[in-house]
């Protein structure tokens, strides 16, 4: 019994109604062993749970044979925006054991919780009034900031910042705290899952309702928690009006809602019930996870190990509990061997019995999760928390997705995503475990049946419209072949996330080809840039949707007419040249993209010079819209206007208007294409990098060169002479300057590319190579380490 809680003797009925009340935590094994116990005493004709009341319809599909938890039902409103909740069951949670035993004892169920209807609407009221509380903070922000008194000197001079203020303790916190452990976690554990006397269970979760209702800063006291309360009144009053006797009814609610619904509080009336507001919604079924349900994935109700609170419910089952420990560990020690690390079984039972000790210390009967873990870092990490770690979160979380039988009540695109999954042999992939695949989307012509031949293609065509639909069950991997239009690797993995994003778009459709091409519709409704319209021809042709794809193009034709925006004409220039390389792999006529392509190279030439007289930050962003540009002019050199290219690119690298990064990888795109010989690339060089030039314009043209190529570069010794020269001919302030620049250029060089600068250099300046390298080697002094130092806290922010 929890030593904090003045329990009364244990309600085993609401004195008054004479009703059965149990009061639990959801996800609490000792909850349903105890529970179970209770059904089996009282043999219950009618069982109330605390579920929304329209999930009675699911409750068949729930205790179906096929059905292995964890499950949830899942809600959601049939428009938008989209409100979605989920009500998430494991094997031992209480409220799942009662639907098994109403089904192996024929007792009625009855839902007892607010509609998902009200449920969903009262997500629209909480936000709304989110919005409210907001608006005067942004209010009071911007009067702050006007007000520039004290927007310049928040504090009176001579006054030091006053400290933040600590964070305030939850209930929870400090219910753990006075019973002198760690956390709420093993506080619940230690004083509920491991106390199997009869009744005890009940009487303490009942009590512990009680104190939470009386603390003045409950976190759960809010306008929400009041009216479903009231409606569970409501609801409980309906039952005992058809007749049942109170003693033959057994509620399952959580323990904060349990000392509240007898019937000295009133119920909700009809004119309440029908004030509250509603929003359309829909019930279905989905598979969730273990990790979905442990406190980790910020599953508020959730517990740290729901795997291990598995194995705590199948020991309860075994009436074997005290062997939980040895179970525990050795689990950990299996995981530790697969891995490579012999541990013995001696360290099991020594960690068992560490544990048993730390349990006894805080006075439990048996060791908690806490014990186990601390026995297991000590004795078989060996101090080491970082060697079990992955072990233990194996054992306390683990990996397991539940089941649903085919048939189950589904939404259409749900039953459509499973019957795909079918079709293309993914549904071993549909695990929380994620696993590589790699496809070859090109003719498999050593099968049989034309599905079988491109069963790679169909598998890409899949996964690409479960990506635009935001469903992540795939994220595309880079192969390795950039060339390759015809390989793909993607990596998959399934969490309840998938699921929910999936119900979420049969809004959009009833299948996810008629959801994807929908989406489509919306993007190119909404889409103000050639960028954003040419990326959805290429997602409507990876996804092999021809009509949404000829929109899109045609789309992107009209916005082209009126874009000058070079990057967004590069990148649309890019995706569209890459697509065209699909054509024979993905089954479709590239032809209608060409003209589209010469247009938009044609404009991003003409865009370039204008587009360079930027500053740094925009000109990095434009070196990728070159390399696009680039790109295409290689890839189409029969169609495009290549010399336009060229010219335009030399006119950007003669230019000392423009800004140098720019200018300087455009001389690197030309040397690269063979159109600047050695002795115009040292003209150039001088020309850039002499005395006369600032040293941020010098350095920052010659950190654009270097960008390109670099295993070339370093082989022109007349650019490194040149650079040798400029080195040689600045004095200590220019050359201050400078150094910080090219460090900069070099930044991100190799380290055996910087060393064959520095021979470069060096043997310019007269220093034989081996010299060079005794140099390089030597540690460097404190005088050296200072000038470092003071080249590292360069803030290239006040260039």
């Amino acid at each position: 019994m929890p030593a904090t809680l003045h329990t009364p003797p244990a309600p085993m009925r609401n004195t008054q109604t004479g009703m059965h009340i149990f009061g639990v935590r959801h996800l609490s094994p000792g909850g349903a062993w105890h529970l179970r116990a209770l059904l089996d005493r009282v043999r219950p004709q009618v069982i109330l749970l605390e579920a929304p009341a329209d999930a009675v319809s699911l409750i068949a599909d729930l205790t179906r044979s096929g059905t292995q938890p964890p499950v949830a039902i899942l809600a959601y409103t049939d428009s938008v925006p989209v409100r979605t909740f989920v009500y998430p069951l494991a094997r031992y949670s209480p409220e799942y054991q009662a639907l098994l035993w109403a089904k192996e004892n024929k007792a009625r169920v009855e839902c007892i919780d607010l509609p998902s209807a009200i449920f969903l609407g009262l997500q629209d009221v909480e936000i709304e009034r989110q919005q409210r509380a907001a608006a005067p903070v942004r209010n009071a922000d911007a009067d702050t900031d006007a007000d520039s008194d004290t927007a310049t000197e928040p504090n009176p001079p001579g006054d030091t910042e006053a400290p933040a203020p600590e964070p305030m303790r939850s209930i929870y916190e400090r219910i753990a705290e006075r019973s002198g452990e760690p956390d709420y976690d093993t506080y619940w554990e230690r004083r509920f899952e491991h106390n199997l006397s009869p009744d005890a269970y009940q009487s303490a979760a009942f009590a512990l309702g009680e104190q939470l209702r009386e603390e003045p800063d409950a976190p759960l006291w809010r306008a929400e928690n009041l009216v479903r309360e009231a409606f569970m009144r409501r609801r409980i009053q309906e039952v005992l009006a058809t007749g049942v006797k109170p003693e033959r009814i057994v509620a399952i609610v959580g323990a904060f809602h349990a000392p509240v619904l007898g019937p000295e509080l009133p119920a909700m009336t009809d004119a309440e019930l029908a004030s509250l507001r509603q929003r359309p919604s829909k019930l279905t079924l989905m598979p969730y996870s273990y990790f979905k349900l442990s406190s980790q994935s910020g599953y508020g109700a959730g517990n740290r190990a729901p795997m291990y609170f598995q194995m705590l419910w199948e020991q309860l089952q075994d009436h074997n509990l005290p062997e939980l420990p040895h179970r525990y560990l050795s689990e950990v020690v299996r995981h530790i061997r697969e891995a490579g690390t012999h541990r013995s079984t001696a360290e099991v039972i020594e960690g068992v019995r560490l544990a048993r000790t730390l349990a006894a210390l805080h006075g439990g009967s048996a060791p908690t999760l806490a014990d186990l873990q601390d026995a297991a870092v000590t004795l078989i990490g060996h101090g080491e928390m970082s060697t079990v770690a992955e072990a233990l979160q194996q054992v306390n979380v683990g990996t397991a997705i539940g089941t649903l039988p085919k048939g189950v009540s589904r939404t259409s695109i749900q039953e459509d995503c499973d019957r795909q999954m079918n079709r293309f042999k993914l549904e071993k992939y549909k695990k929380t475990v994620a696993e590589e695949l790699s496809l070859d989307l090109r003719e498999n012509r050593h099968v049989k049946s034309a599905e079988a031949a491109f069963l790679d293609l169909g598998r890409s065509t899949f996964l690409h419209r479960l990506r635009v639909l935001g469903v992540e069950f795939g994220k595309e991997l880079p192969t390795g072949q950039q060339q390759a239009t015809w390989a793909e690797k993607w990596k998959l993995q399934w969490q309840p996330e998938c699921e929910i994003t999936l119900v979420e778009a049969i809004l959009l459709g009833e299948t996810v080809e008629l959801a994807t091409a929908h989406k489509f519709n919306q993007m190119l409704a909404d889409a103000v840039s050639i960028a954003v319209a040419a990326d959805v021809v290429q997602d409507a042709c990876q996804c092999g949707l021809g009509a949404s794809m000829d929109a899109a193009r045609k789309r992107l034709q009209e916005l082209a007419a009126v874009s000058s925006d070079l990057k967004a004409i590069a990148h649309a220039a890019f995706r569209l040249s890459q697509v065209s390389r699909y054509g024979d792999v993905r089954k479709f006529d590239p032809t209608p993209l060409l003209p589209l392509i010469e247009e938009l190279f044609v404009q991003g030439a003409l865009a370039l010079h204008a587009a360079a007289a930027c500053d740094n930050k925009a000109a990095q962003e434009f070196i990728t819209s070159l390399d696009q540009l680039n790109w295409v002019s290689l890839e189409h050199h029969e169609r495009v206007e290549a010399d336009l290219w060229t010219e335009r690119l030399r006119q950007l690298a003669d230019a000392d208007d423009r800004n140098p990064l720019l200018s300087g990888y455009a001389c690197a795109i030309l040397l690269e294409r063979g159109l600047m010989a050695n002795d115009d690339l040292a003209r150039e060089v001088s020309r850039r990098l002499s005395p006369g030039i600032p040293a941020d314009l010098g350095a920052g043209w010659f950190e654009g060169l270097s960008m390109r190529n670099r295993a070339a570069l370093l082989a022109r010794q007349a650019l490194w002479a040149e650079l040798a020269n400029y080195v040689s001919s600045l004095d200590d302030e220019q050359f201050q300057r400078a150094i910080v620049f090219l460090r900069r250029a070099f930044g991100s060089f190799s380290p055996h590319q910087k060393r064959q600068i520095c021979e470069n250099l060096a043997e310019h300046w007269g220093i034989h190579a081996d010299a060079a390298q005794e140099m390089l080697s030597a540690p460097l002094s404190e005088e050296e380490e200072q000038k470092l130092s003071d080249l590292s806290a360069f803030d290239f922010g006040d260039i």
